[in-house]
């Protein structure tokens, strides 16, 4: 019997990771990623000024 066991163990260390080097093709998705952001925050900003997009659904008469 170690006292070490008792309570919480210390989580092993993850290995560093490796610093891989982007091409064109992963500079270009990360571009294309950062448009389609920024035109989602401005589609966002003006939908905000408006009211709701949906007229309420199904609207149920009041007849039986």
């Amino acid at each position: 019997m170690s006292g070490r066991e008792g309570g919480k163990k210390k989580p092993l260390k993850a290995p560093k990771k490796q610093s891989k080097e982007m091409d064109d093709e992963d500079m270009a998705f990360k571009q294309k990623q950062k448009e389609e952001q920024k035109a989602m925050e401005q589609l966002k900003a003006k939908a905000a000024g408006k009211g709701p997009l949906t007229g309420g659904g199904i609207k149920k008469s009041g007849k039986k």
